[in-house]
């Protein structure tokens, strides 16, 4: 094997049997809690994926994000970028796994200081990376972000957190995340504050980073519906394993672990008085909606 294959068989992101506990010792002795058990997760470098991972509240999904984002180190286990353990990782290095692993988190209007402009939240990025020699380039990076996810510069540039809708705001956060044109993205249950009627939406948008833009996402969520929407593989976690791995249409039409079932069941179905594994050629109604990256480049909706 040459060198340029080795480097290509290395994983952009990785997380080999990763284990996260939290607790124990102290003067009480606390029990010590494992939020995640040997969780193993690895992304390329290429083609751009889209894998899922899907469980409850306290399943271990945000603690596994925090890992593949380095804002937290694995008990036991390592935490991978590029090969190298995160907390390795020189000052160098860390930089470009900053600009190439980006996160969008759940509450996009946390993410915004109330007392600046949304412009703030895209300039920053810029800033810090150096992305543009002037104020021309750096509008022109802007306003090329914006339109890419639907959103007309002129209305929303200069307006604040709150003169935006959810759906505004966490867009504008998907466009600030394109503005570093990053590999890898780690998305914490990113619809789930944005009301319903955007959620397709913010979705397509997701979609597009990866079809048209070759982004790779880790999708967080607690929704196998839209999972099975956007993903190419779905995994699902339970009280911090891993239950469930494959296809979104093996994990769907033919899950194996009790938990999945579940899961599957609690899906609403068009019909009343059918459950949506009733019949494995139903798919859940929102695949009627969810948008392709060409539906969007079509769309200048809010």
């Amino acid at each position: 094997m040459t060198p340029g294959s080795i480097e290509r068989a290395t994983p952009l992101l990785e997380l080999r049997n990763a284990t996260k506990s939290f607790g124990g010792g102290g003067f009480r002795g606390r029990p010590t809690v494992v939020a995640l058990n040997g969780f193993s997760l690895a992304i390329a470098a290429e083609p751009a994926t889209i894998v899922a991972i899907v469980g409850e509240s306290g399943s271990g999904k945000s603690t596994m994000a925090n890992l593949m984002l380095g804002l937290d180190m694995p008990t036991s286990g390592l935490a991978l970028y590029k090969g190298k353990e995160i907390r390795s990782l020189n000052r160098a290095e860390r930089r470009t796994f900053r600009r190439e692993v980006q996160a969008i988190f759940q509450d996009p209007f946390g993410v915004y200081n109330p007392f600046y402009k949304v412009d703030h939240v895209l300039t920053t990025p810029i800033h810090k990376f150096k992305m543009a020699s002037s104020r021309e380039e750096e509008r022109r990076l802007i306003e090329q972000a914006l339109r890419a996810v639907g959103l007309r510069p002129e209305e929303t540039l200069g307006r604040f957190p709150h003169q935006m809708s959810g759906g505004q705001r966490q867009r504008t956060m998907v466009a600030r995340t394109l503005l570093l044109r990053p590999k890898v993205i780690v998305a914490d249950e990113p619809v789930s504050m944005v009301d319903a009627s955007l959620r397709v939406t913010v979705l397509g948008n997701l979609l597009q980073l990866k079809e048209q833009f070759g982004i790779s996402l880790v999708y967080i969520t607690h929704d196998l519906a839209t999972a099975y929407q956007i993903s190419d593989r779905i995994i699902v976690m339970h009280r911090g394993n891993a239950v469930e791995d494959g296809h979104p249409e093996q994990v769907v039409k033919h899950p194996q672990h009790d938990y999945t079932k579940l899961l599957i069941g609690s899906i609403p179905h068009p019909d009343p008085n059918r459950a949506w594994g009733d019949d494995p050629a139903v798919v859940p109604a929102a695949s009627s909606t969810v948008p392709t990256s060409g539906d969007l480049a079509a769309s200048n909706g809010h």
